[in-house]
């Protein structure tokens, strides 16, 4: 398993997610409360930088597009920083965790999400690279202008595209 950090154990009694920053509704989520809000599944494939993909995956868990509809996202709200229970971030442009492009998921394949793949919860960004979908993931946090994250900040590309091989800063 590709991980930039060792995995960390998080009880579900304990977990949390949060929307912040440029938003009406500051929310956070307990384990059962995310799990009460309705349901969305995922089936497609994923791709990683390191060049694999997998193909005909199924993820559950829920649309961040339920999760920024409770939060409200401000007008100037353009991009998010999602953030990890372990202090890891990526970012992304609104428009590519919305309109049904991503999920907070915890099951993979009908089964609960393995801690080694981001269990008991990650950030799901099929259509770009797979680093853009936290592992371990604790909340999104809106904002006006766009920031880089972990891999941004170590030379990765803003997007990620597959389908246009945006790997590292400075691919088109």
């Amino acid at each position: 398993m590709l991980s930039v950090e060792i995995t960390p154990t998080i009880d579900t009694d304990t977990w949390t997610f949060r929307v912040d920053g440029f938003v009406e509704h500051p929310t956070t989520w307990t384990w059962s409360e995310m799990q009460a809000l309705p349901p969305s599944r995922y089936e497609g494939d994923i791709h990683c930088v390191t060049t694999w993909s997998r193909l005909g995956v199924t993820f559950a868990g829920v649309s961040v597009d339920t999760l920024l509809d409770i939060a409200s996202p401000r007008p100037e709200a353009a991009f998010a920083m999602a953030t990890s229970h372990t202090g890891y971030t990526t970012n992304l442009p609104l428009d590519d965790l919305t309109g049904g492009k991503a999920w907070v998921v915890w099951e993979a394949d009908d089964k609960p999400l393995p801690a080694d793949h981001g269990g008991p919860a990650r950030l799901l960004v099929p259509h770009l690279y797979f680093w853009k979908s936290a592992k371990w993931v604790s909340g999104l946090r809106l904002m006006q202008f766009d920031e880089p994250g972990f891999w941004e900040r170590n030379g990765y590309h803003d997007r990620g595209d597959p389908w246009r091989e945006q790997r590292y800063q400075g691919d088109e």
